[in-house]
């Protein structure tokens, strides 16, 4: 429990909870734990070499061991990374000879030869029948044994653990970040969340906890822990109950509720009894739910509560023997009857709406004064909505010019991306002009006072967090739509999984596009070298975990965008394994060392996620010639069996083009705005730290920072985002 608790604060905080144990001369110990950190591209801080040291040896031994286990599977090093081909990146084969040599390999066997010369005859030859194919044909030891050692180089990636307080006020203030966080949180952030709620439901809690989701997950842990939940919508409680059952709080997917006990019973619908009590208008919201709210009635028996009778409205709602109209209908009546200046005037009830609305407004309006209405009824509005919604719609608007584009790019909370035409009328320059004056405005007006800001380049074109759903678990990864820049000769990626029950293959790409997005080559098992670089070999069974790698010489790309992709070609879901991560190493071209180093990944990413095809990012080069890498995180539906990269290019290519060629709201929109009331904003040089307090905003915590400056990283940067 201890080393869980530890590693859920090292991976949101890259802090060490404030090391205990008793004092002694740990120092060689600590030297030894902060060599073995450098190995995995880790390190400690000087204060926590500090602290360390004052520790007994077994005591610093014992947390060395829990840390190590925690960062090297934060870097992906927790597990054996193999190769087919055992030389690689060097010797690898053509495509063509080495399915020619596996051929002849199978017509020396005794046991292979009739069914392969069966194959022959018919001018088909299915590699899976190869006794050579698909499989390891040495051991980790021995392909190790193939590789000299790491070359240390400059550029290698070092990641600083800084010493962070007590173990549990570390995980409360971690709560308190998680809970009360403005933007939603991804699916594993919703995981630590309820981890953590349990453990601090009696601790000091977030001034507000405005993300319904998260709300759902707190209101569980005060329900089991006997303390009232928070509850202003029926909404909030539907997603309790859903909660209560392990259902899905975001009411996507349906939840198959348990049977509850009488005290759960009486706190959802008495709950639920004095949220319509108080606003009767409330029962609008029971309509787009009404099937989970006649489930979930089937539990409750709020026939047995007469002295709740507002609760058992909701029911007979959702029964449909009391009329209920949601406001969304009534806003798609007013405009169905091209009501602009009604549907404005109701939408200005609910500013969020409004806002989210407001696209579907301004091209449904005919006249110059339904225009003005709605401009109007928005600017009056911006003060009334969260930061996130303003920061959306400003986003949004900012890719809506006058001209259409003729592609329309979609991706849902999930991360499945699909292309569409785009048919919509333009948007009037002078009203879109007025609009974003009007959102810049509020948004500056509610950024903090910053009495010194120092900003690290590299995070300036990082996008703003404005969900989590946007960004998957792991080190080193950015929002989708964030660009980073990539330093280094060889640019190296990797894939793993390992399967739960059924023979899985998953087949790691990459796609090379000229500057039109067309197809200038790819790396695959269907092509293992290429002028740009090598596949490591296909790996079509994965019962005890497999990898593939690419290795790319960014130098001989002949193309202006490389995709790199994991195609399912059979078997389980990204979603279904018990494990899959895809990542990014890069390296001087002087360096050699194993297949995976890691110390010299940069990103490393969770593959979970619908579809049968997950494209993590997209690297880009630039017009001097520097490459870039924007981040995607995106899934495919692709087809349910034999994906390849063959068949997939077009639509690949017709993503990747929406993606990059919209921009999104990054941290420099905000440092800039920021800056305007700063005194002495800076940038920093990666060395220096000043000595005073700052506000710190970058990719990593510097070392030696004062410990009263506020630091806003990848990690946290969503408290970037204003309430």
């Amino acid at each position: 429990m201890l080393q869980s608790l530890e590693s859920l604060v090292i991976r949101h905080t890259r802090r060490l909870p404030s090391p205990t144990g008793p004092a002694g001369e740990g120092d060689v110990a600590a030297r030894q734990f902060d060599a073995a950190l450098m190995s995995v591209g880790f390190k400690l801080s000087a204060d926590l070499l500090e602290r360390l040291s004052g520790l007994c040896e077994g005591a610093v031994v014992d947390i060395a061991v829990r840390t190590l286990a925690t960062v090297r599977e934060m870097v992906g090093d927790h597990v054996r990374h193999n190769v087919y081909f055992i030389d690689f990146p060097s010797n690898v084969p053509k495509t063509f000879d080495f399915w020619m040599s596996c051929i002849a390999g199978a017509l020396d066997d005794d046991a292979s030869r009739a069914g392969t010369l069966d194959q022959l005859r018919t001018g088909v030859v299915d590699l899976l029948t190869l006794p050579s194919y698909g499989n390891y044909r040495h051991t980790y030891a021995e392909m190790l044994a193939h590789h000299d050692g790491l070359i240390a180089a400059a550029g290698d990636r070092m990641t600083v653990l800084h010493l962070g307080e007590g173990l549990m006020s570390e995980l409360s203030a971690l709560y308190r970040a998680l809970a009360g966080s403005s933007t939603p949180l991804g699916e594993d952030g919703l995981g630590d969340l309820r981890v953590l709620a349990r453990i601090c439901v009696h601790d000091p809690q977030p001034e507000a906890i405005t993300v319904r989701e998260n709300r759902a997950i707190v209101n569980e842990a005060r329900v089991k822990a006997d303390v009232p939940p928070l509850l202003d919508t029926v909404t909030d409680v539907l997603r309790l109950a859903c909660a209560l059952s392990g259902g899905d709080v975001s009411l996507r997917a349906p939840t198959r509720f348990r049977a509850m006990s009488r005290r759960v019973r009486r706190v959802l619908l008495g709950g639920l009894d004095a949220v319509v009590a108080a606003a009767p208008a409330k029962l609008a919201d029971v309509p787009p739910y009404r099937e989970v709210w006649k489930r979930l009635g089937e539990r409750l028996h709020p026939h047995e509560y007469p002295q709740w009778p507002h609760a058992a409205e909701v029911f007979a709602v959702a029964r449909g023997e009391k009329r209920a109209r949601s406001f969304d209908s009534r806003v798609e009546a007013l405009l169905g009857a091209d009501d602009v200046f009604g549907a404005t005037q109701l939408l200005r009830t609910a500013p969020g709406k409004l806002l989210r609305s407001l696209d579907h407004l301004l091209r449904t309006a005919s006249t110059d004064g339904e225009r003005e209405a709605v401009v109007v009824a928005v600017e009056e509005a911006v003060t009334e909505v969260s930061g996130r919604v303003l920061l959306s719609v400003r986003e949004h608007f900012h890719n809506r010019g006058e001209d259409p584009g003729e592609r329309r790019v979609f991706v849902n909370r999930l991360g499945r991306a699909w292309i569409g035409s785009d048919d919509r009328p333009p948007v009037p320059s002078a009203e879109r002009k007025r609009l974003v004056a009007a959102l810049d405005g509020e948004i500056r007006r509610r950024l903090p006072a910053v009495d010194r800001l120092l900003i690290d380049p590299d995070v300036l074109d990082v996008a703003l967090p404005l969900s989590g759903k946007a960004t998957a678990s792991g080190l080193g990864v950015l929002p989708r739509g964030s660009v980073s820049p990539v330093e280094g000769d060889l640019l190296r990626f990797f894939v793993y999984w390992k399967q739960t029950r059924h023979r899985t293959d998953y087949d790691l790409s990459a796609l090379v596009l000229d500057a039109d997005y067309r197809t200038v080559s790819w790396l695959s098992y269907t092509s293992l070298a290429e002028v740009e670089g090598e596949h490591s070999g296909d790996i079509t069974d994965a019962p005890e975990g497999a990898s593939e790698f690419i290795n790319l010489r960014l130098g001989a790309v002949r193309g202006t965008f490389v995709v790199p992709m994991v195609n399912i070609y059979a078997g389980e879901g990204f979603e279904d394994v018990a494990e899959s991560f895809f990542g990014f190493m890069l390296r001087d071209a002087e360096q050699r060392g194993r297949p995976f180093e890691p110390h010299t990944v940069r990103m490393k990413s969770e593959l979970r996620g619908p579809g049968r095809v997950a494209l993590p990012l997209v690297f880009l080069r630039g017009s001097d010639g520097r490459w870039q890498a924007k981040w995607l995180h995106l899934y495919l539906r692709g087809t349910p069996t034999a994906n390849r990269v063959e068949e997939n290019q077009v639509s690949v290519a017709r993503l990747v083009r929406g993606v990059v060629e919209r921009e999104q709201l990054t941290v420099r929109h905000l440092t800039e705005m920021m800056a305007d009331g700063a005194t002495g904003p800076t940038l920093w040089d990666g060395t220096t730290v000043p000595e005073e307090p700052v506000t710190f905003i970058g990719l990593e915590r510097p070392d030696g920072l004062h410990p009263e400056s506020r630091v806003l990283t990848p990690e946290n940067l969503r408290d970037l985002i204003p309430d």
